[in-house]
């Protein structure tokens, strides 16, 4: 056997795919097997998810990745190449010599990504052989705090939550505040419908976040930070604690590191779950102990946060680029990118694409590079209609607008904003009012209620955009919807009222058509409308096969067997049944 070390992918995607279950299978093998030397190791998202499980076997040549991985090939893995070192090519992603999967890599550049899916994230030797650490210990033995607040301004890093404020600045304003203490707060409360990008980070390597939280708080004279993170995320959370208790071990956490006067602690608190905590000053309240609501600004948490304190907030990947910015230098991190955003944004790619995962790309490539090109255009190669960005605050872009270069100023031109990363891809299949209506309703439930215009208003908005759905809508709702989303923004407090109407605003300004065909005709194109809908039998294509009378669960359908059959409109419920179960094409939807 010349197979030295097995890794299997163990981020949540690749034990929701059954990783755990295959883990066991090659953990077996070798407690059979001692004397093998085999060393069997776990590691995070790759962020090629649609192609879960993944298994790494790596030999004195390099890393074979093997994809689909069951408990079945697995033993299939095992025998052939682990035992015989046969190389398994019916699974085979990737050799040495050969990457089948390079459509889905050539166009990225990984730097908040640059260990997941290679590291042992439950491993801080692992990280330290990659260069961790390394960063906080120049800036403690060789940079003034302001020599490191001038190397991320430089740098052009912009914050990654979806404002794009430049870092550097942030931390100039925290750094300028005279004050006994000072608090530095990692917000990975990611909530946003289809986004998990900082959970893959902090699942992958939670390291560089920590490293990142510690460079900041020398930055701004802080001795103690939190890290704030949604229950929802427990593995996340048990690598986190993990990582936290490791770190202190070696010295790299707590009192007088790397022989300095620097100490610095870091606290995990668990968020509810409340999307809007996401907002800073939410965010603060709830870490004081408070309900999640945000306050009036200024002052902003610079100058008066956690408790009164000056006080910065980061997302996770804006703290995970720092400690590359800091031992690479600024320049490298600068060259890349455009005039106005530099460096990388992460994306988690999802809904109707053929490649779905995590990606990172270069800021300034297009959205149509990102779909088309990594993500392999429309899943059954269907028509694209739209991606949505920015979460339930953003905008859906169209088909016209795809070639918009990625970038805060050019997605904001679109009506929508780039967020915090989520990137949801539609085809022709999807109702774009209905998109809304999904969205709106998020976003009211999501409401803290602080707020009259965000409270009320969403709701309303959600009552006509469900009213439009039910067949029910009339042309002035259009207007309304307008005015309402207008309102909303004027009368809120915070990005989440603030953004509130976006998904509403360019779903009108980009797909008007569809709204009128609702309202006017009381039809939905797209055909996810329930209540619009229309199911018919030709008579001239049914059989008779009573396939469809079987599935209907309201006894809609009559006919005599190898006689065309009918539906009584009056008490079908519009379910889809009958027309999944025809094979025959019988059943028409209008």
């Amino acid at each position: 056997m010349t197979i030295k070390k097995i890794v299997v992918g163990l981020a949540s995607c690749g034990i929701s795919a059954g990783g755990d279950i295959v883990y066991k299978v090659f953990e077996e093998f070798i407690e059979k097997n001692p004397d093998a030397g085999v060393e069997l190791s776990k590691t995070g998202c790759i962020g090629s998810c649609f192609r879960e499980v993944l298994v790494d076997l790596i030999d004195e040549k390099g890393t074979y990745t093997y994809a689909d991985v069951t408990p079945e090939t697995a033993q299939e893995i095992i025998e052939k190449h682990v035992v015989n070192g046969e190389v398994v090519e019916d699974y085979i992603l990737k050799t040495p010599e050969i990457n089948h999967e390079h459509s889905f890599f050539d166009k990225q550049k990984r730097i908040v990504l640059r260990n997941t899916g290679l590291i042992d994230p439950e491993d801080i030797d692992e990280y330290i052989e990659r260069d961790g650490y390394k960063s906080i210990e120049k800036v403690l033995t060789s940079m003034s705090p302001e020599e490191v607040r001038d190397t991320v301004l430089k740098s052009g890093l912009r914050g990654r939550g979806g404002a794009g404020f430049p870092t550097g600045l942030k931390w100039s304003f925290a750094a300028k505040v005279e004050s006994d203490k000072k608090y530095v707060i990692c917000n990975a409360d990611e909530g946003d419908p289809g986004a998990f990008m900082d959970r893959s980070v902090l699942e992958g390597d939670p390291h560089s976040v920590l490293e990142g939280l510690a460079i900041a708080a020398y930055g701004i004279g802080s001795d103690e930070g939190f890290i704030y993170v949604r229950a929802e995320y427990p593995l996340a959370i048990e690598r986190l604690k993990l990582a936290i208790e490791k770190a202190g071990e070696k010295g790299f956490l707590g009192k007088n590191i790397f022989g300095t006067d620097f100490s610095f602690d870091i606290h995990l608190k668990i968020g509810a779950g409340a999307f809007v905590c996401g907002e800073e000053t939410a965010l603060i309240a709830s870490i004081e102990g408070k309900r999640g609501m945000p306050s009036i600004r200024p002052p902003f948490p610079a100058v008066s946060g956690v408790w009164g304190k000056p006080t910065i907030i980061n997302n996770v990947e804006s703290l995970a680029n720092v400690p590359y910015i800091i031992y690479h230098g600024w320049e490298g991190f600068a060259s890349i990118g455009t005039e106005k955003c530099k460096g990388t944004k992460v994306f988690a790619l999802t809904g109707k694409i053929k490649k779905p995962g995590l990606v990172e790309v270069p800021m300034g490539i297009t959205l149509r590079e990102i779909i088309f090109d990594i993500g392999g255009g429309i899943k059954n190669d269907k028509k694209f209609k739209a991606v949505q960005l920015g979460g339930p605050s953003g905008g859906c872009i169209p088909e016209h607008l795809l070639d918009t270069s990625v970038d805060y100023e050019s997605l904001n031109q679109t009506g929508a904003i780039m967020g915090s990363g989520g990137m949801v891809v539609m085809d022709e299949d999807t109702c774009m009012v209905d998109v809304a209506k999904f969205f709106m309703n998020f976003i009211k439930e999501e409401s803290c209620g602080k707020c009259t215009f965000c409270r009320i208003g969403t709701k309303r908005m959600h009552e006509i955009l469900e009213s439009i759905t039910n067949g029910e809508g009339q042309e002035a709702d259009i207007e309304k919807l307008e005015e309402l989303a207008a309102k909303v923004k004027d009368g809120s407090l915070c990005g989440l009222g603030q953004t509130a109407g976006n998904p509403v605003l360019t779903t009108i300004q980009y797909f008007r058509d569809e709204y009128l065909e609702h309202i006017q005709n009381k039809k939905c194109p797209a055909k996810v409308c329930k209540p619009l809908l229309t199911y018919t039998i030709d008579p001239d294509a049914c059989t008779g096969c009573r396939a469809c009378a079987k599935r209907c669960p309201v006894e809609a359908i009559s006919g005599e067997k190898k006689e065309p059959h009918t539906i009584d409109q009056d008490k079908c419920i519009k379910c889809g049944n009958c027309y999944s179960a025809c094979k025959f094409d019988a059943v028409i939807v209008d």
